[in-house]
């Protein structure tokens, strides 16, 4: 389920920054018919990716063990953004319209730094890290939504053991599973044990 909605919200991501993007070019450069054109015919897919964007955001913020400084900052620029661009579209306000795309492109660059960080620095991972060392590590014998089985593999999805023990699992190996605790660090076993959680049903 993660995976999904990690995709659905980097997919919304790129398309709300390529609409507005499109609209704000146009707003630019005086073409008010072509930018009138432009909306209506992106009025609908816009909410809709809008709602994906939001939505998805909102779920796997939920799913990070802790909100750092970096993912606030971000979170504020994005709902300041929104009614700037709603106003400045509206009233063809060519300022508000170039801060509201400048605010949304900053708060995906400060995405992009605050990964770039965590990978240069070693930092505690994250479940997104977790989601990547997943499936580099696990897919193969567990499956992207940890119902396959291979090898004798647990079902993930209805595991009941907790985050401890899986831990230990994952640094130690039990039956065909290998043991990650020679290749991975402490972070990244927690790591994937905590997106692990996320499969439960």
């Amino acid at each position: 389920m993660y995976k999904g909605i990690f995709y659905t919200h980097l997919i919304s991501v790129n398309l709300f920054l390529l609409i507005y993007l499109v609209k704000t070019i146009l707003l630019l450069t005086n073409k008010n018919e072509g930018l009138a054109k432009f909306t209506k015919m992106v009025k609908v897919p816009e909410m809709i990716i809008s709602t994906l964007f939001l939505l998805s955001g909102i779920y796997m913020l939920t799913q990070l063990p802790e909100i750092k400084t970096m993912m606030i900052i971000k979170i504020i620029i994005v709902f300041a953004s929104i009614p700037l661009a709603i106003i400045g579209f509206k009233k063809g306000n060519k300022i508000l319209a170039l801060v509201s795309f400048v605010l949304i492109v900053g708060a995906y660059g400060l995405a992009e730094m605050s990964k770039k960080q965590k990978s240069a620095t070693a930092q505690p991972a994250t479940v997104l890290n977790g989601f990547e060392l997943y499936t580099t590590n696990c897919v193969k014998c567990h499956g992207d939504d940890g119902k396959l089985g291979l090898m004798g593999a647990p079902d993930l999805s209805a595991s009941a053991m907790d985050i401890n023990a899986k831990i230990e699992i994952i640094k130690n190996g039990k039956n065909a599973m290998a043991s990650f605790g020679n290749t991975l660090n402490k972070a990244q076993i927690k790591a994937i044990a905590d997106f692990t959680e996320t499969l439960k049903k």
